[in-house]
């Protein structure tokens, strides 16, 4: 995909459909998006999660989770499988050694249903934006089979955030980017030309981790001793150009960012990530990037991302003064909305940000019972679901009306993708 028209889209991952599998539920869904005018659907990472259902830390960063499977017993013929494994030479063999017997017949099914899905939503307008998370998880099949191309001693973390007083602890392995760069980083090449037989755009989690990453010494109970090691930076994502022959990513550029950090961004044409959850701050004005009048035309804007509360439960948190700022926003704006979830929402739709982007709890104004995830706590996470017929007529009809009004329904006003920017 090599440009972002003006659009928006809605975040909603596989697990959190009724049911939680593709299906049925999942081609319902698409028929919403189109309903309410939307052009994106962003997912989670597809991989098999781990013991707490956590998806960025998988079993595999190549094998999508049979748990997902519409149709698990569907028939796979001997052919299918042969075809499959030339295709997939460089990992299948790792994750059958890694996994169950079957391993390689629930990718060919997991690759049929996606593939018909895929197909149903481009046909009516609908693009799918993926995940990729830095980090492979400790034992993964990844893990075991290239040893080589990680670093002993140290494990992953962040250091002090918004989120956590003594920072992240997340306990992945960390590459030895030495090593990937004298095989001429072919398992990333590799995992990333497998991840664009997904989607048609990814969003690169931890962007930030590719110019300088946080190692934490292995043991060590918080990621407080960690300390910063330098990333592979530009050689690595020239090399993915030059191999792929484009960069249809999204640059997750959240948390401690630099100036290096945004060069990097910068520099490869990467859109990056605002989020509108950490606007509205008394004690940083205007040097926020998040601010909705420092927004800026290559971004994609957030309601709220997984890690972030929902926009109902956020509100309901907010101290006055925060309220404050965001009611001047709102009315500065001329927004004028029943519910500040949904004035949330029209801020986005406004934004000069080319793509604007909603968590689907948040089009319906769930509060922090429906959040997905909460960084720092490993059980009680990633188990939300929609209610079967949750998603209604007069929502999509509510949403269309706010996508059209702000010129982001292809057709509509100003819709028409006219302005595009190229990706990569």
């Amino acid at each position: 995909m090599n440009f972002l028209p003006r659009s928006s889209g809605i975040q909603l991952h596989i697990t959190s459909l009724p049911g939680g599998r593709l299906g049925p539920e999942a081609y319902r869904f698409v028929d919403w998006l189109e309903a309410a005018g939307q052009s994106w659907w962003q997912v989670l990472p597809l991989g098999p999660p781990d013991r707490h259902r956590s998806p960025y830390k998988s079993r595999s960063a190549f094998a999508a989770w049979p748990g997902l499977l519409g149709e698990p017993r569907a028939a796979v013929s001997a052919g299918e499988i042969a075809e499959f494994r030339e295709r997939n030479t460089y990992w299948i063999g790792d994750w059958e050694r890694a996994s169950r017997r079957g391993a390689v017949a629930d990718q060919v099914r997991f690759t049929r249903e996606w593939a018909a899905l895929r197909g149903y939503a481009a046909e009516r307008g609908i693009r799918i934006i993926g995940d990729v998370p830095i980090y492979v998880a400790p034992e993964s099949a990844d893990h075991l089979a290239h040893p080589e191309y990680f670093r002993n001693g140290v494990v992953a973390g962040t250091p002090p955030d918004s989120f956590s007083d003594t920072g992240q602890l997340w306990g992945n392995p960390l590459y030895d980017w030495p090593a990937l760069r004298r095989r001429r980083y072919d398992w990333w090449l590799a995992r990333l030309r497998r991840t664009l037989d997904f989607f048609d755009l990814a969003r690169i989690d931890h962007f930030r981790g590719f110019v300088a990453y946080w190692a934490v010494p292995e043991g060590s109970r918080t990621a407080l001793d960690g300390r910063w090691c330098r990333g592979p930076g530009l050689a690595l994502f020239s090399m993915i150009e030059l191999e792929l022959g484009g960069l249809p990513f999204i640059a997750e550029d959240l948390g401690v960012i630099t100036p290096a950090v945004e060069q990097l961004r910068d520099s490869l044409g990467l859109p990056g990530m605002l989020v509108l959850q950490f606007a509205f701050d008394p004690e940083d004005p205007g040097a926020n990037p998040h601010d909705p009048a420092r927004h800026r035309e290559n971004r994609l804007v957030y309601t709220g991302t997984h890690d972030t509360d929902t926009a109902r439960g956020w509100y309901d948190s907010l101290p006055v003064e925060r309220r404050e700022l965001l009611r001047a926003e709102l009315t500065a704006r001329r927004i004028a909305e029943r519910e500040p979830w949904w004035g949330l929402i029209r801020l986005a739709l406004e934004s000069p940000a080319r793509v604007s982007m909603m968590q689907v709890q948040d089009v319906l104004g769930l509060g922090s019972e429906a959040r997905m995830n909460e960084p720092g706590r490993a059980s009680g996470s990633w188990r939300w679901q929609l209610a079967e017929g949750q998603l209604k007529p007069t929502v999509a009809r509510r949403l269309r009306e706010a996508t059209e009004a702000t010129g982001r329904v292809r057709g509509g006003s100003g819709g028409d993708g006219s302005g595009s920017r190229r990706v990569g």
